[in-house]
């Protein structure tokens, strides 16, 4: 059974300010390049297909493109996705019966009364059946129906409320099974401090979305999504796939891939990463402005200056935009009168909660509760 994992598509995301769409349409063209090549027996799509809950059109027809595209390079292929955090849920769930005969799995809801169960797609090969879970990104406010709730009433954690939901499951481990999830999985021993994280992904106060992926350990593989840069948790076949461009300076320089996974017999399974080449690299050029504008190219740029002495902002401005046609922002390393704008060290960035802090001085400790829950609710 061979199959590709991706995730974090984000159509319709743009850089700072700078519309990706063709970007976004050139890596999806090659992902089907890849499809036909490869000739996958299925297709996970491990949620956030798009940036945001309600996209725009032209995201909408980019994501419908692709998929017509892939299920015609792909006619007796399985097409499986799930929403994410960033997705509607209620949206992606549209038309899904009708489109499951067709080949085409959109789950957006996950199981939320007691008859209802994770969604399971069988195919079969020469070594019996394999089984994908498609589970949705999962709030524990949408489950608590068939999970319940803590002892005061309260919602369960992210992590028992994940645990609790996927240990309902009749799983065969006879069988091979494959479980399509997109949460904040941390391996055994981790923290969550020890992964590294994108500026582009939402991240919660306290992390309070963060799971125990010892519940991974009854699939034979976890396609997952939600972080954006390639990563095992823990073992081999559990695998965050990443985004397949870049979706924020902080990725730059990373390296994007479809995994294509191939798995035999059960426990025989091989993974190879399929590189994806984007129409434009994300990069930070560091340097003096000389120097830097030697530079020059098409690829979205942020430009660090180190120059000590005064520069005329106005004339390195409209230099280095004629060097770079998608310059994303210039930046400099002192702080200096003749500096058009101020910025932070990358050290001294503030998340949302202690940036709201910092304006809103002297909260009480029932306020700065109240402030984690709006702002976790908010980025959830």
């Amino acid at each position: 059974m061979r199959f590709f994992h991706i995730s974090d598509l984000h159509i319709g995301l743009k850089l700072m300010n700078r519309d990706l769409r063709k970007d976004q349409e050139y890596i999806l063209e090659t992902i089907v390049e890849k499809a036909i090549e490869k000739k996958p027996d299925a297709v996970l799509i491990a949620g956030d297909i798009y940036d945001k809950a309600v996209p725009s059109s032209e995201a909408v027809d980019v994501f419908d493109n692709f998929i017509s595209n892939l299920s015609k390079a792909l006619p007796n292929a399985k097409i499986m996705m799930i929403s994410g955090n960033h997705d509607s849920a209620s949206r992606i769930n549209v038309f899904r019966n009708i489109l499951s005969s067709n080949n085409i799995y959109m789950i957006g809801i996950p199981p939320r009364f007691e008859d209802e169960y994770i969604e399971k797609v069988s195919l079969s090969d020469e070594y019996g059946k394999v089984n994908f879970y498609l589970l949705p990104f999962v709030k524990p406010s949408m489950v608590k129906e068939i999970v319940g709730v803590d002892e005061n009433g309260n919602n369960l954690s992210y992590d028992e409320t994940l645990h609790r939901l996927i240990k309902r499951e009749k799983i065969d481990c006879s069988d091979r099974n494959v479980l399509v999830s997109h949460q904040f999985y941390l391996p055994k021993g981790k923290s969550a401090g020890d992964i590294e994280r994108s500026d582009s992904e939402i991240k919660t106060v306290g992390n309070i979305d963060q799971v125990n992926a010892d519940i991974l350990e009854i699939f034979d593989y976890a396609a997952l999504g939600h972080i954006h840069k390639k990563m095992k948790v823990g073992y081999d076949n559990y695998l965050y796939s990443g985004t397949p461009i870049a979706t924020s300076v902080s990725e730059s320089g990373q390296e994007k891939s479809i995994t294509y996974v191939n798995m035999g017999e059960k426990g025989d399974i091989k993974i190879e990463n399929i590189p994806l080449i984007p129409l434009r690299n994300v990069k930070i050029i560091t340097g003096e402005l000389e120097k830097v504008l030697q530079e020059a190219c098409e690829d979205y740029v942020t430009i660090v200056l180190t120059d000590k002495k005064d520069l005329d902002v106005i004339d390195m401005q409209d230099r280095l935009r004629a060097a770079f046609p998608n310059l994303l922002e210039i930046r400099r390393t002192s702080i200096r009168k003749a500096d058009y704008r101020i910025n932070m060290d990358e050290k001294e960035e503030l998340d949302a909660y202690n940036l709201c802090n910092l304006f809103l001085s002297d909260l009480d400790e029932e306020e700065q509760i109240i402030l984690k829950e709006v702002i976790n609710e908010l980025e959830l």
